[in-house]
């Protein structure tokens, strides 16, 4: 039986940050390589980007013949001793990816060995070609379609001496917005919960008080929000845990079929000492801390609450797994008004402080596209327009 070898390996800038990976199959018996992959995912973790990376050089391996026995080499212990069976894989984000590598083989076709970082060399220039490709917008080309094109390797200019200030010249930033699209982009539709009995007093309705259920008028906008949505392609539903949002989330999974995956870092801020309080009611008795929070995003409500930038660190984490769960798809995620806010001024590059110039109604929808090459782009905002048919309470 022929024997080959896969190496791979898969990296991020600023873990979670811009991702990529790379994975060369080589021949056992000759030491050959026989084909490279590699490329740019987006925004990712090291893991995400290092399972990915063992996908990719599986689906390559089988591609060269599906019947060999492989050997997968990696620097990356986790990888190794996870999919080996000797530890658990309790993270859900590389669940799902591990599953999809066992199932390029047949089972006991693919063994795994830990090699030093030293010795995976060229799956780590893979993957740092890849991301340097999709840090100027460009999709990774393999270097036999360089050399083809003309191209030399940067290797081989270096080595002939190339003129200093050719090395000099300002690298040009990737296009934000306006540049080619690269890739099919997984789109998030950005349902704010329908009411709650706090939603009609204004009051604050947070993660760390009450947990409120719809009422007769929330409900009502759960049932449009799924009649607007459920011939719009959505392919995943994601939502924040609190009644509010899987009560809202609820009526489009019937229509659709779909399963809701419950995903706590969309959950509303905890506000603290602030919860079931309007805002005149804090500043009447907590001024100076709502002042600060009105301030900074640093700011902690009153009792110990979340600021906005802690709030915006497991937004950011929840958005990625969700990228890395389903790439390429459109994805309703069902949250509150600060989670989705976030989501829009990340997307935008805009600071914390704009979202509080920013408007979300219940039941609102908003939209975001996120593209491979790590560029955002913001669709809709506030969009309330299946509403206004809606009855104002449910049956």
């Amino acid at each position: 039986m022929r024997e080959l070898i896969v190496e791979a390996d898969g990296g991020s800038r600023g873990n979670p940050g811009p991702a990529g990976y790379g994975a060369l199959v080589r021949d056992a018996a000759t030491g050959e390589v026989l084909a490279e992959t590699a490329e740019f995912v987006g925004r990712a973790t090291n893991n995400v980007a290092e399972y990915r990376g063992l996908i990719a050089g599986l689906r390559a391996a089988h591609e060269v013949d599906p019947g060999a026995a492989v050997r997968v080499r990696m620097d990356s212990k986790l990888v190794v001793e996870q999919m080996s069976g000797r530890w658990q894989i309790k993270h859900p984000d590389m669940r799902p990816l591990a599953l999809e590598a066992r199932g390029v083989y047949p089972p006991g076709a693919v063994t795994y060995e830990w090699i030093p970082r030293e010795r995976n060399k060229d799956a780590d220039r893979l993957a740092n070609e890849a991301m340097d490709a999709g840090k100027r917008g460009e999709p990774w080309t393999p270097r036999r379609a360089r050399s083809a094109a003309g191209v030399p390797p940067r290797e081989t200019v270096e080595a002939a001496g190339a003129p200093e200030v050719a090395e000099a010249a300002p690298e040009l930033p990737p296009a934000v917005g306006w540049g080619p699209a690269s890739g099919a982009p997984t789109s998030f539709l950005l349902l704010r919960h329908g009411e709650t009995p706090f939603t009609a007093r204004k009051a604050f309705s947070g993660s760390g008080g009450e947990d409120p259920d719809l009422s007769g008028t929330g409900r009502a906008q759960a049932e449009a929000a799924a009649e607007a949505l459920a011939h719009t392609g959505v392919q995943a539903i994601v939502t924040s845990p609190l009644a509010r949002c899987r009560q809202t989330a609820q009526p489009l999974a019937d229509r659709l079929g779909l399963d809701v995956r419950v995903e706590e870092g969309f959950r509303e801020t905890d506000f603290g000492a602030w919860e079931g309080l309007t805002f005149a009611e804090i500043q009447q008795r907590h001024p100076r801390d709502l002042a600060a929070w009105l301030a900074s995003p640093d700011a902690e409500p009153t009792g110990g609450g979340e600021s906005f930038t802690a709030v915006a660190r497991r937004v950011a984490v929840a958005r990625d797994k969700t990228l890395a769960r389903f790439p390429g798809r459109t994805v309703l995620v069902v949250s509150h008004v600060t989670p989705v806010k976030t989501l829009v001024r990340l997307a935008l590059g805009a600071s914390a402080l704009s979202m509080f110039r920013m408007e979300l109604s219940p039941a609102a929808l908003s939209e975001v596209a996120y593209f491979p090459d790590g560029n955002a782009s913001l669709r809709r905002f506030n969009d309330t327009g299946h509403l206004r048919t809606a009855p104002l309470t449910a049956r």
